[in-house]
């Protein structure tokens, strides 16, 4: 079968997909093999292929095929998150643009609509993660609002309220207005910013005097429901136990004392806002004040606004400050430095909010995920390092809030009966919902319709956390054969960044509903930044489009340069060099089974001793590698594996054994060497496979036809066997001998195909087992050991042995006495400039001393120059 001039990926790359799919190879079912097993964190259902994903997609293909070759029973089981902040905010911008509010549409319209925004646009990401060649087992699709999962969730969600785990609480949360939802703390990324203080007086109740606050906030001023000063403060002491009167709105409130207040901050005194500030609503506890919220769901003003009210928070900050400063009350504003919440998902500065959400205790519930990653081992975190921010993490948890007020997600299943906080039940359905009502009224008669479900979702993590279970069915049928199979999973993929928000989580629920760990190892990757170390995003433009780039190096171009430098848990500064090199790898290996190709075998000559010394080598060095590269492997070092192929096929593959092998100008192979070169080939591209799958296949199946259950992909990973370490060393030293002989050839111009005469004084007492393969790769016309040096002749040492090629018809000598002569011309006048510079004392006391060292370094480089080219023309005199 030809091989084509050229590697075209992206011919190659469509056609294997197809193969490898039709033929089923990603699929598995239970079976007497041992399995592996990876679930994809599965990316948002909104989401598109970005590097990212890029990067942890492709370490998850190399760790699954490798697996297969390895003759595990592979399943990688892919999926997508139903996101339900990013997924309902896409919605409500569509029916937006449609001229639909979402208020005006029941839950179950909206449910409809956002059903068809997923069908018709969500799971994009998983095609292109197709092009990509991740080899998932896409008949094991799941979606996190998949029915079954969802009634997993249900059914989570009702155990853990059982257990008296699951409660509901009125308290301060992180409020999302343009999502209009609560957040978990983790969700908040609080940014530095540059605001104004304002310092704004607040007149003292019967007395001609006032206080003086500084606030970013002058809107919520309107919410205020005491001062509050430091008791140890003495500048205040005259204000104890009086009452000042709220500007704006003339509100009398008192002047309270409590240490939490910074003597040192702003004016000493603080406004205490117990709606719109968690501190603040600490001490509005701790003194009994009221709480006054001044603000909409949608962060405008509410009636406690007054004629603010409708105005959007920030246009309110502006129009109250004016209005403090026409009253002559605003001191001066001046420029903070401070760090402002904002919501992960829509960017919109949070507000801290009270409001009654649902909370999952987690301080018992993390104690056995503490202990697998900390104490037993039984979870283990690459890097290492990561172990002390989960530590961290895990031993100051607070308790969940799982609720979202939001469509679009599983509905919390608690359903109301009465009008009071506590006449609800939680129950798998409303069937059974009625049931426990009538239990806990005492009320045979109470009906369906007189329950109303919470209207609240919950949040997205709480559906994620049981995805490595639920994607085998493991909480609704927990004895089933593919749980028992394939669970607990072997590795995790993914990122430092989700590590409390995910992976602990997924921990803790593996130890109380499996009593076991979900998964054994946790590969962490670092983010995917650019040259200038920056972040990739969208903003910025500096995220190169992840599909145009596996369009111009190809998949496994881009696989390469993405692994060559991503070391787990480091960052990767992304060049797109970088898949420029992978593609140029790719390349290189083509053109190796082209050359291979392209060679005569004559069946009736007999394997030279240089083929067969070689071939001992070449494998010896394979399988050295091969132990290398199994350690990289199993520490999670996959760069550094990947980089021990790269120079196994690039220097000792291409560079040296195909080199060596290699038949003379238009002479044949032997056969024996041939078949035995062919099978090296084929090990080669088993270790390459998992990093390069299209092309490894395609040069697979060019090496010899084969039928589909002898494909690559189910191939058996090569085994390892003995290393002779001293013939390895013995070629180290013979390559160093090549490389003398061609290094003096390419000095002396002496052509490549002109045989030349060598002999040796073998000082190192060197093996002669690479003698022959010198011989070859040298082009000698004799090859003899001798004992005294040649006189004349042109020599070079390897370690103490000396080499020498006679001069007499290897080169043109009066052009070489030309040459020397010129060169000896030039060098002793660029000594002579330079010992002048040194012997005028101005400038050697006056020149830095790094300069003068430089100058003294040049006249002793250019001693020694001089004295080699007038031995080098002595010998040919």
């Amino acid at each position: 079968m030809d091989i084509p001039s050229k590697y075209s990926a992206q011919t190659v790359e469509s056609k294997w997909y197809d193969y490898w799919m039709t033929h089923n190879y990603f699929h598995s079912t239970p079976d007497d093999r041992e399995p592996y097993t990876i679930v994809i964190p599965p990316p948002n259902v909104t989401g598109v292929l970005h590097m990212g994903h890029m990067l942890n997609n492709t370490i998850q293909d190399v760790l699954i095929r490798r697996a297969r070759l390895k003759g595990k029973n592979a399943c990688w089981v892919p999926g997508t998150d139903h996101a339900s902040i990013a997924t309902e905010a896409k919605v409500v911008a569509k029916l937006k643009a449609q001229g639909i509010d979402k208020n005006d549409l029941s839950r179950e319209e909206f449910l409809k609509h956002a059903w068809e925004w997923t069908e018709e646009y969500g799971g994009v990401i998983l095609e292109q993660l197709k092009k990509l060649g991740c080899s998932c087992d896409w008949d094991r699709t799941k979606f996190t609002m998949d029915e079954d999962m969802s009634e997993a969730v249900i059914k989570v969600f009702v155990d853990l309220f059982n257990k008296g785990l699951i409660y509901r609480g009125y308290r301060m949360v992180n409020w999302d207005p343009e999502a209009q939802t609560t957040l978990s703390d983790e969700e908040v990324i609080h940014e530095e910013r540059t605001d104004k203080l304002y310092y704004v007086k607040y007149k003292i109740e019967g007395e001609n005097a006032y206080v003086t606050i500084a606030t970013t906030r002058p809107e919520t001023i309107l919410g205020d429901t005491a001062v509050c000063i430091n008791p140890d403060d003495e500048r205040f002491t005259h204000l104890k136990g009086k009452k000042v009167i709220v500007p704006l709105c003339d509100r009398v409130i008192p002047i309270i004392e409590d240490d939490y207040v910074d003597i040192e901050f702003g004016t000493g005194c603080l406004k205490v806002t117990p709606a719109h500030d968690v501190n603040d609503k600490d001490i509005g506890d701790r003194h009994n004040l009221d709480v006054i919220d001044v603000l909409n769901p949608d962060g405008s003003m509410n009636s406690f606004g007054l004629h603010h009210e409708g105005k959007d928070r920030v246009i309110a900050r502006k129009d109250v400050a004016k209005e403090l400063e026409d009253m002559g009350l605003l001191v001066k504003t001046e420029s903070i430095v401070h760090n402002v919440g904002t919501s992960e998902r829509t960017k919109a500065v949070i507000e801290p909010r009270l409001s009654d959400q649902w909370f999952l205790k987690m301080e018992d519930l993390a104690k056995p995920a503490l202990d697998a990653v900390l104490t037993n081992g039984e979870v283990k975190l690459f890097p290492k390092k990561f172990e002390n921010t989960y530590r961290h993490w895990m031993e100051n948890i607070r308790d969940w809030n799982i609720s979202r007020q939001l469509r679009w997600g599983q509905q919390i299943p608690a359903y109301y009966y009465g009008d009071g906080k506590e006449d609800f039940v939680v129950a798998q359905n409303l069937t059974e919902a009625v049931e426990l009502a009538r239990e806990k009224t005492s009320n045979s008669e109470l009906k369906a319709s007189d329950l109303t479900q919470e209207s609240d979702v919950v949040d997205t993590w709480f559906s994620a956390w049981l995805w490595p279970m639920n994607v085998f069915d493991g909480i609704r049928n927990p004895e089933n054969e593919e749980i028992k199979y394939y669970y607990p999973t072997n590795d995790l993929v993914t990122g430092p960044d989700i590590l409390f928000f995910w992976v602990a989580r997924m921990i803790v629920a593996g130890y109380e509903y499996k009593d076991s760990r979900p998964f054994e190892n946790v590969y962490l990757t670092g983010l995917v930044r650019d040259k200038q170390r920056r972040k990739m995003s969208k903003s910025l433009g500096n995220s190169p489009d992840a599909l145009k780039l596996i369009d111009d190096y190809g998949a496994g171009g881009v696989r390469v340069g993405l692994l060559l430098s991503s070391a787990a848990g480091n960052d990767l500064m992304f060049d797109e060099a970088l898949c420029q090199q992978g593609k140029q790898f790719a390349n290189k290996i083509w053109n190796a089974l082209r050359l291979v190709k392209g060679w005569e075998v004559d069946n009736s000559i007999s394997q030279p001793n240089s083929n067969r010394i070689a071939i001992e080598w070449f494998e010896s060095k394979f399988q050295k590698d091969l132990v290398e590269i199994e350690d990289h492997f199993s520490k999670y070092r996959l760069s550094d594996a990947l980089m021990t192929i790269y120079k196994l096929v690039w220097d000792d593959f291409c560079g040296s054994f195909l080199e060596m092998v290699k038949p003379s100008y238009q002479k044949p192979i032997d056969a024996q060497t041939l078949e035995k070169v062919n099978t090296i080939f084929e090990e080669v591209l088993k270790i390459v496979h998992p990093f390069m799958p299209f092309l490894t296949e395609e040069l697979w199946h060019f090496i010899k036809e084969r039928s589909p259950e002898e494909a690559l992909i189910v191939a058996k990973w090569p085994e390892t066997k003995s290393i002779d370490e001293a013939l390895i060393s013995e070629f180290e030293f013979a390559s160093e001998v090549i490389s003398g002989i061609r290094n003096i050839r390419k000095q002396k111009n002496i052509a490549s195909k002109d045989a030349i005469k060598f002999s040796v004084v073998n000082n190192e007492n060197a093996t002669s087992t690479f003698d022959e393969v010198i011989f070859k790769m040298g082009n000698l016309e004799s090859f003899n050991y001798v004992e005294d040096s040649i006189e004349g002749a042109l020599t070079f040492r390897v370690k103490s042995n000396e080499y020498f090629i006679p001069m007499e018809g290897s080169i043109d000598v009066e052009a070489e006495i030309k040459k020397l002569t010129e060169e000896l011309n030039y060098t002793e006048g660029f000594l002579i400039s330079v010992q002048k510079k040194l012997s005028n004392e101005r400038f050697v006391n006056n020149a830095p001393e790094q300069v003068v060292a430089s100058e003294k370094k040049k006249e002793a480089d250019a001693l020694a120059k001089i004295e080699t080219i007038k031995g080098s023309l002595a010998s040919l005199q």
